[in-house]
């Protein structure tokens, strides 16, 4: 063969080769594609650590680190009106470093179907939270913003919808219907300082009853008193199978559970919101619920235990 011969030959098979590259194009993510699910089991995703799927009966799940919450025990957060040695004490025994708090916040993925439902949105980059990865954990889950169909709010909170809008003030999901209770939608809409959230909101918004059926035979509504006018957890079924997304009912692991009629400053009517505590940790325990608590430990997983006249978590892992 000649040089040139040669040369004319390996130019083909370029061009053959460039061809044959192009001729398929890789398929782009879009609000109607559905990614492929994950595999079965609860397991840390292999490519990132904040993201933990598991399954709730056939439905695929995870949660979503979005950040963490540090609040100091100084009487004035939790167990307020307590002697802070006393809170110290308590946490203590648990292990735990007796003069913070750490509260971590993770909201949940569910696929379901086509419908890719999320539970709360983080708290973005609110000043009292180290937050803001929920779009980063939501895209190593497998899913772009645009392909989440519906947002299930507990509560009005900056940690729980601060993530429903960009930087920019546009709609962070914006093919999602935002389901949230009427008088926690009412009440949103009385806060001057979410203004621009509301404005942005309400063309997306699904104000429900408490207690409702919303996506029936799948999500369920369960009021929980106290905490804000409006604020629900969520019952997630598949079949025989059930958890139950508590929202802020609890917010420590160890405070919150342990002593529920400690007064938390988080509860917009905490005379209420402590029996109401108190009733759903009987509840979980009594029925062996397993439970989704978004600011228990990554990643919120476990049981209610009894405890004599109290209780106690049970993480899975």
């Amino acid at each position: 063969m000649t040089r040139t011969s040669l040369a004319v030959l390996m130019t083909t098979l370029l061009a053959c080769a460039l061809l044959s590259g192009c001729s398929e194009p890789q398929p782009t993510a879009t609000a109607t594609t559905t990614p492929a699910p994950p595999a079965s089991g609860a397991t840390p995703t292999a490519s990132h650590p904040d993201v933990f799927r598991f399954r709730i009966g056939t439905l695929d799940a995870a949660a979503l680190k979005d950040g963490d919450i540090d609040a100091a025990n100084d009487g004035k957060t939790f167990g307020v009106g307590q002697p802070t040695e006393q809170v110290a004490a308590l946490l203590a025994a648990a292990g735990q470093p007796s003069d913070v708090l750490h509260l971590s916040i993770q909201p949940l993925l569910v696929r379901s179907g086509t419908r890719i439902l999320l539970f709360d949105t983080g708290a973005a980059d609110a000043s009292f939270a180290r937050a803001g990865r929920l779009p980063a954990t939501l895209r190593a889950a497998g899913v772009e913003p645009s392909q989440v169909s519906d947002v299930f709010i507990s509560h009005r909170h900056p940690d729980h919808v601060g993530g429903l809008l960009t930087r920019e003030g546009a709609l962070a999901f914006p093919n999602a219907t935002i389901h949230l209770t009427a008088p926690e939608w009412e009440a949103l809409k009385q806060d001057r300082d979410a203004a621009a959230l509301v404005a942005a909101i309400t063309p997306k918004v699904a104000a429900f009853q408490p207690g409702a059926a919303l996506l029936p035979g799948v999500v369920t509504a369960v009021p929980v008193d106290g905490h804000t006018p409006g604020h629900s957890a969520y019952e997630i079924a598949s079949g025989d199978e059930r958890l139950l997304y508590i929202g802020d009912s609890a917010h420590h692991f160890v405070v919150s559970v342990q002593r529920p009629e400690w007064t938390v400053q988080y509860d917009e009517n905490a005379p209420l919101a402590q029996p109401s505590r108190r009733a759903l940790l009987q509840r979980a325990a009594d029925d062996n619920l397993r439970i989704y608590a978004v600011h228990f430990p990554f990643p919120g997983l476990g049981h209610i235990n009894p405890q004599g006249d109290s209780f106690v978590w049970q993480p899975e892992r």
